[in-house]
């Protein structure tokens, strides 16, 4: 919006062309979503508070997590508010890239948003029925897919890409649709598991966030991408912007979030966020890539699946509780302990996957 005004001005004053730099751009986009989330946070939290919007607490976890009961919750809308507002004032909003992306991120946000509401408003514990909340998950994630592969403008856009090595590409043809839905959804669930712990979700999203914005940059560059010999997809680069947002956005939640949490993500928050990751990674054709940086989230889902699986199978539990950051409570490991660890290991990975981008 803003980049249209600037241009406008530019007519002008030729100063006003130095907002069309998608580097300007996104370090404005950071700001903004993080002032708005440091302003809305307190009045957001104060309203849940009066609206009594408390989180529950399952008996059958931790100990420790018993004295979290009450604290707000839904304050993922706090991010989301913060980031379409960011995107839509920064981001060149003649972008294809950009309205997908927006589309997932309130689509997956309005589906948690129905879910936190049935939990902790009207006191359903079931939430939105499990077929309902599948349903409409995968309207937002086909939706996303399809527009995707018939808005592709190169061959590229639909080309799994092997990282690491300079020239290994598949074409996925109508199998990317499938792949796309299961990256975004995948996504999305493995970063609602993750989020169990005070500012444990938010900091990993926030890193992988922000490498897929160097991605999309680097990707949406013709020059950039040539030297890097990495996909070149055009427009790519204004995902910088949203990534920015999400950035400023997320540090400014975990603000509020980080221990002891004065206000819960909830599903709003993590299905959207997780859902945005997914897109980003799809659009930049790094979804190997987002495996790795993302391996908190992997590790997470994959203990929940094996514990389920174990159980069912054998009748035995292979950790103490799932998701996994759960077993590491009830060995006696502090919360603080096991949030930094795991932020740790993100900062890692995401370097890993930084280093895709030249070690081919």
């Amino acid at each position: 919006m803003l980049l249209w005004l600037a241009e406008f001005l530019a007519q002008f004053h030729n100063g006003f062309l130095v907002v069309q730099y998608i580097t300007l751009r996104g370090i404005l986009s950071v700001l903004t979503a993080l002032f708005l989330a440091f302003w809305v946070g307190p009045i957001m939290i104060r309203k849940l508070q009066e609206k009594q919007v408390g989180q529950a607490i399952r008996d059958d976890g931790p100990k420790s997590h018993l004295s979290k009961a009450g604290t707000p919750t839904m304050g993922g809308a706090l991010i989301l508010v913060s980031i379409v507002i960011s995107t839509l004032l920064w981001a060149d909003l003649s972008n294809r890239f950009v309205w997908i992306t927006l589309g997932v991120l309130v689509i997956f946000g309005a589906v948690g948003w129905v879910d936190d509401w049935r939990k902790v408003v009207e006191k359903n514990p079931r939430g939105l029925p499990a077929r309902w909340k599948y349903l409409w998950l995968s309207v937002g994630s086909l939706g996303a897919a399809f527009a995707l592969f018939f808005t592709a403008q190169s061959p590229v856009e639909t080309q799994l890409i092997v990282p690491f090595f300079k020239n290994v590409t598949i074409n996925l043809g109508w199998i990317y649709i499938v792949l796309t839905y299961f990256v975004i959804n995948g996504t999305s669930n493995a970063v609602n598991l993750t989020d169990g712990l005070d500012g444990l979700a938010i900091m990993p999203t926030v890193l992988v966030g922000g490498a897929l914005g160097i991605f999309a940059y680097a990707g949406g560059h013709v020059e950039f991408s040539e030297y890097l010999q990495i996909p070149y997809v055009a427009g790519a680069g204004e995902l910088a912007v949203i990534s920015a947002a999400l950035c400023g956005a997320g540090l400014g939640f975990l603000w509020f979030n980080a221990y002891p949490a004065q206000v819960f993500m909830g599903d709003v928050g993590a299905l959207a966020l997780g859902a945005v990751l997914g897109v980003m990674a799809v659009i930049v054709r790094q979804e190997i890539v987002l495996f790795i940086m993302g391996g908190v989230f992997v590790m997470e889902t994959i203990s929940v699946m094996l514990q389920v699986g174990s159980f069912k199978l054998t009748g035995r539990r292979i950790f103490r509780m799932a998701p996994i950051h759960h077993h590491f409570e009830l060995k006696g490991w502090p919360e603080p302990k096991i949030i930094v660890r795991f932020w740790i290991i993100t900062v890692i990975l995401v370097l890993v996957g930084l280093a895709t981008l030249k070690i081919r």
